[in-house]
């Protein structure tokens, strides 16, 4: 059975351009759906938290490199501030 809808965080829901990437990443895509949906949230809220597209193009790129890499939450990041 093929999964056509790739799981999201607790708060936030995926983006697209996220979401694009992480299909054409089959490594990072298994990862994504090995972490918790609130490890999940963190990538999320991370990557579009970022004010112009570069930071964001910048910040899904190194998405998709730490979980790779075997990261599970992004390092150095606060957290989401969404979550109550």
């Amino acid at each position: 059975m093929v999964k056509n809808k790739i799981s999201t965080g607790v708060v936030h829901k995926i983006p697209l351009d996220l979401e694009k990437a992480l299909i054409s990443n089959p490594k990072a895509l298994a990862l994504w759906e090995d972490i918790t949906p609130l490890a999940r949230n963190e990538w999320i809220c991370w990557v579009t938290s970022g004010k112009k597209a570069d930071t964001r193009n910048i910040r899904i790129a190194k998405t998709l490199s730490k979980l790779k890499g075997g990261m599970r939450r992004p390092c150095c990041w606060a957290g989401c501030t969404h979550r109550s």
